[in-house]
């Protein structure tokens, strides 16, 4: 586990984890109330590492204070999904995106077990940064079909989440001369992808605010329940730490949401 000390986050720096060969999900769970939702959560860190307190154990301390359920997976790293590759200077996709075998394993875990941890089977969703969204939008448009043959009762489970939260995801938009979405996650969106709730700042200097715009429109086209939040400042990479932005409420609005979507009690 390394410690960013030169990229602070409200003044405070922030640990990483990387060269994750073996996948592991942790849980979380609420100490008093429990409504009954679980979330996977899926941190950031440009498929290369992951952020696991900024956008990990910090998040599930605020779900767990919730009254929701919390599965921390540390999906494998590094090149395990879209990436930026120096070598060529350009997005590469590796053939098999072993990110997104870990997250669908997890949810099918999660679910054959969620009687045990007092888990609505109906109510795990899917929460994650930067490509960590991208994580939770790819699962959301490819649960159909699992990257790799069943192991046992788990990969049997669906692995549909049954919402997904996208905060500063990245690689859904094509380039700057196209406002398309990737053909991968385009080619997938339909009536069954799950509500989604979006957000992110428009001065993001990594990933474009157009990422989260065109999977909302996609979305929208196809019937799906979305909610976008849009911010005029935030940048990258904020986590849930509190600063003096606008944007550093947004727990409160998924908070919110989930109970205009039926996950979670008033």
């Amino acid at each position: 586990m390394g410690t960013a000390k030169n990229s602070l986050v409200a003044g405070r720096p922030w640990m990483y984890v990387a060269n994750v060969t073996q996948p592991t999900m942790t849980v979380y769970s609420p100490e008093e109330k429990n409504t009954g939702a679980a979330v996977v959560v899926f941190p950031g860190g440009g498929y290369q590492a992951l952020a696991i307190d900024l956008e990990g154990t910090e998040v599930c301390d605020w779900l767990t204070s919730k009254g929701i359920s919390c599965v921390l997976l540390k999906y494998r790293v590094p090149n395990s999904g879209m990436h930026w590759d120096e070598r060529c200077e350009c997005q590469f996709s590796p053939n098999s995106p072993t990110a997104l075998e870990d997250a669908p394993r997890t949810v099918g875990l999660l679910r054959l077990h969620a009687a045990e941890g007092h888990i609505d089977p109906h109510k795990i969703g899917v929460l994650g940064f930067s490509p960590g969204g991208h994580l939770a939008v790819a699962i959301s448009t490819h649960f159909a079909h699992r990257l790799y043959p069943a192991v046992d009762a788990a990969d049997k489970e669906s692995c549909r989440p049954d919402f997904a939260v996208a905060l500063y995801p990245g690689h859904l938009w094509i380039d700057d001369k196209k406002f398309e979405l990737n053909l991968d996650i385009r080619t997938h969106i339909t009536r069954e992808t799950p509500p989604t709730f979006l957000l992110q700042a428009e001065n993001d200097n990594v990933d474009n605010v157009n990422q989260s715009r065109v999977y909302y429109i996609a979305l929208k086209n196809a019937g799906v329940p979305v909610e976008m939040h849009l911010y005029a400042q935030g940048g990258h990479a904020f986590g849930l730490r509190r600063t003096e932005l606008p944007i550093a409420a947004w727990p409160q609005l998924v908070e919110t949401w989930l109970v205009t979507i039926g996950m979670i009690p008033k």
